[in-house]
């Protein structure tokens, strides 16, 4: 049987959302694709290339509108394509979706699939906001799929008039990659001792309460409103503690006050960035996220099958992980005294938290297994190149298939 060669590019603006596909490159290697990653230069581009197996094409990128720097992005990208003539561009984050699409479109690459992992213009406003819609269009109007981590973020781009309905689609219940519930995120797999020695760490009492919150320290998160439930909680609960995993950035930065109150209280414990994050997990209470916008939120998932409950804002995104009341808790975004009250309630009630948590996890293992999502995400990759009547990678004969793959490769 001959053997279809078929090259699939993951593209993003910068490096560490590459690891938004960790383990489904290998996937998608075993079935036969040839992948390939390009993003911006640094350390994380290279650990990718390692860990996944796969060659990989460094060109400068700016997360921010930069209309001459982005017109040389945009001609690097595109020299490239022209060299290496991939058949799939799947992109993901905006600049990278705008960038790869268009570049995409100018090198004549058959498939292009752009994945909308959330929408910034939510929180923008002005001739930043028109920009970004702007830009979201244009990605959007370039590929010929677009796919969304979330239903809510289908429904917002929807609304705001971003793709064609026939367009656009969500794949089984949202995320691009779900979670390994099975390995990595198992409580069972992490040594109980971790806890210990996380707290040891720090500081931290054995017998505390530990909020944890994992993902950039930035305005966007909600950490102005954390900082103002954190003072009224850490009076009331002298047992509290605050572990911050991720770095604060100077894009989109926090107030001068906000910062130093994170900064200067003895009892909130910044970690910086923290790959080994189950671990973390473990030594956590309950997770909070009060966001602004998210598209789906991937911390919520890996944390919901570490059994720890999660407390969200009613954003898109977050509404598609948390189900309030059963594997969590939704408040309003931008109000502090119920984040404080919703806190409260966990640190007042632990078989509540121990019930949230568990229902969580069994939430993770029935709608994010890992390779149920790799599977449909294959299959899209299939739809789309019978639509321009391009045949299917093959490496392995058919009778080799996994039945589940064999079953919707004959069925096109």
């Amino acid at each position: 049987m001959s053997t279809q060669r078929v090259r699939l590019v993951h593209m993003t603006t910068v490096p560490y959302a590459l690891f938004y596909v960790t383990g489904q490159v290998g996937y998608m290697k075993r079935r036969g694709f040839d992948v390939y990653a390009l993003s911006s230069p640094g350390g994380l581009l290279s650990k990718f290339s390692e860990q996944e197996g796969v060659p990989v094409k460094a060109v400068d990128m700016e997360r921010r509108i930069t209309p001459f720097r982005d017109l040389l992005s945009l001609f690097r990208i595109w020299k490239w394509f022209r060299q290496i003539r991939p058949t799939i561009i799947h992109a993901h984050t905006p600049k990278g979706g705008l960038l790869g699409m268009l570049a995409g479109w100018l090198a004549g690459v058959p498939v292009r699939i752009y994945h909308l992992h959330g929408l910034r213009f939510v929180t923008s406003t002005g001739w930043k906001r028109r920009l970004l819609i702007v830009a979201e269009r244009g990605a959007c109007r370039l590929a010929q799929r677009v796919l969304c981590v979330s239903a809510s973020v289908e429904a917002l781009a929807r609304d705001a008039g971003l793709c064609p309905p026939e367009k656009i689609k969500v794949l089984l219940q949202g995320s691009c990659n779900g979670v390994d519930a099975t390995h990595r995120f198992n409580p069972a797999h992490v040594p109980p001792v971790s806890r210990e020695e996380v707290r040891a760490r720090f500081g931290i009492p054995a017998d505390a309460f530990v909020l944890g919150f994992v993902g950039r320290i930035v305005w966007s998160k909600g950490i102005v409103e954390l900082v103002d439930a954190w003072k009224t909680l850490r009076e009331e609960f002298p047992n509290l503690h605050m572990l911050m995993v991720g770095p604060i950035e100077p894009e989109d930065p926090l107030p001068a006050e906000v910062e130093a109150a994170l900064r200067n209280d003895p009892r909130i414990h910044l970690m910086g960035q923290d790959w080994d994050t189950p671990r973390l997990f473990a030594s956590m209470d309950a997770l909070v996220l009060p966001t602004y916008r998210e598209g789906l939120p991937i911390v919520l998932l890996e944390a919901a099958a570490m059994t720890l409950p999660s407390i969200g804002t009613r954003v898109p995104g977050c509404v598609d992980v948390i189900e309030d009341g059963v594997t969590g808790t939704l408040l309003p975004p931008y109000d502090a005294p119920a984040l404080a009250s919703a806190v409260r309630a966990y640190i007042r009630d632990p078989e509540l938290r121990r019930r949230h948590g568990r229902q969580a996890r069994q939430r993770v293992l029935r709608d994010f297994q890992q390779e149920t999502i790799w599977r449909a995400l294959y299959q899209e990759y299939l739809r789309c190149l019978q639509a321009k009547d391009m045949p299917p990678p093959i490496r392995e004969s058919a009778s080799r298939l996994p039945p589940s793959d064999l079953a919707g490769h004959l069925s096109r």
